[in-house]
């Protein structure tokens, strides 16, 4: 079981983080005193995706093919549209 205070949890946050993965209980405290504790969650559910059904539902939608060249002048007219043309 760890301490952490208000500053370190601010200034230290990837600490803490790497604590709660480990699957420590974090106890947090304000002015010398326990305020609260911070508990892992056992239950982490990391989603898998089929590459193969994904790849089948993007060819569904039937996106019209572009250049790289198509990209930049849309790009740059955008960027003309938002900006001005004081850009160069």
């Amino acid at each position: 079981m760890q301490y952490i205070t208000f500053t370190q949890l601010r200034t230290k946050t990837n600490n803490f983080a790497k604590a709660l993965k480990k699957g420590e209980e974090v106890k947090l405290v304000r002015r010398s005193i326990v305020v609260g504790r911070v508990i892992p969650d056992k239950e982490i559910k990391i989603k898998t995706i089929n590459a193969k059904k994904l790849q089948a539902k993007i060819n569904k939608l039937n996106f019209p093919g572009i250049t790289l060249q198509e990209i930049d002048r849309r790009y740059k007219a955008a960027i003309m549209k938002k900006h001005g043309q004081g850009l160069s």
